[in-house]
């Protein structure tokens, strides 16, 4: 089992806002809980119509201690999807996405960018969807584009976050896209033959060992020399087809297959490393980026299969 990568509680993880908060509650009454204080704002009617649609009322009414990042009517509006024509387990996991298991003020979390779990549960095998938070000069994104515009409502049960648009939950191509960290990563999935961006937005499950943009960087040259099929080759290399393969799941002197057909192995220790078909070793910096239709596992370096 992995330790050291194992991936943290949001409260951990998440990026932080720089907005003041929304509400005082210092010296005044006891706050209602989340769904109280949604169903009392005007601007959360949208919100509270879905909530009691999916039966979720009573989950934000409960003792649990939640984090909501709360789309308002215009975000709804903008999303442009008539929410009646979904299931009630398609409204409950798009709502649930929105939701994070434990209380995060705006002053409990750092800055900088990462992934955070959330209750929603459509992951493949039922895995917890990942959101990335990310805090600039700019103020605070989730999945790389939308802003939350008020922090730190505060509730009996929680906190809620006001949000300009509605999270819906990312494929392991859509996760790839938001991190500018992986713009290299898609450039090559582009350039590539096989349309791999198409077969890694598909049903999966899929399993991506990532690069980020300085592993790329460091092979350009190499790159630069590789036709599209070769490079569709590397690409593939970095991919476990029909499998979502967590960190837990991993073992020491682990064999994987992938999709390019040849494999590589991992070696656990205080380091997470996996050595490639060419004798070299790239390290997990990061695991358990959990998608809809897989997991994304960082690593500092691009493997390399027999060429």
């Amino acid at each position: 089992m992995i330790r050291l990568l194992i991936f943290v509680p949001a409260f951990l993880l998440m990026a932080a806002s720089n907005l003041s908060a929304s509400i005082n509650t210092n010296g005044g009454p006891e706050p209602g809980t989340i769904a109280e204080i949604a169903a009392g704002d005007a601007q959360f009617s949208t919100l509270v119509s879905a909530l009691e649609t999916t039966g979720l009322t009573s989950v934000l009414n409960g003792n649990g201690a939640y984090t909501v990042f709360a789309p308002t009517n215009a975000a709804f509006e903008a999303l442009g999807i008539d929410l009646s024509a979904l299931t009630k387990d398609q409204l409950s996991q798009i709502l649930l996405y929105h939701v994070i298991g434990a209380t995060v003020n705006a002053a409990d979390i750092a800055e900088g960018r990462s992934y955070a779990p959330t209750a929603a549960t459509g992951g493949p095998g039922g895995k917890a969807l990942s959101v990335m938070i990310e805090k600039n000069e700019e103020g605070v994104t989730l999945n790389g584009k939308i802003k939350v515009t008020a922090a730190d409502v505060k509730a009996s049960n929680g906190v809620i976050h006001v949000v300009d648009a509605v999270v819906l939950p990312m494929s392991v191509v859509d996760h790839a896209v938001a991190n500018p960290e992986f713009s290299q990563l898609v450039g090559a999935l582009g350039a590539a033959k096989g349309d791999l961006v198409s077969v890694l937005s598909g049903e999966g499950p899929f399993t991506v060992f990532a690069p980020v943009n300085a592993a790329f960087e460091a092979i350009s040259e190499v790159a630069a020399t590789l036709t599209p099929e070769q490079l569709a080759g590397v690409l593939t290399y970095h991919v476990v087809g029909g499998a979502n393969v967590r960190s837990e799941d991993l073992t020491d002197k682990q064999e994987v297959v992938t999709v390019n057909g040849s494999k590589f192995t991992v070696h656990l220790g205080d380091k997470v490393t996996i050595k490639d078909a060419q004798g070299d070793a790239a390290t997990v910096v990061m695991t358990d980026v959990q998608a809809t239709n897989g997991v994304i596992h960082v690593i500092d370096k691009v493997i390399l299969p027999k060429m």
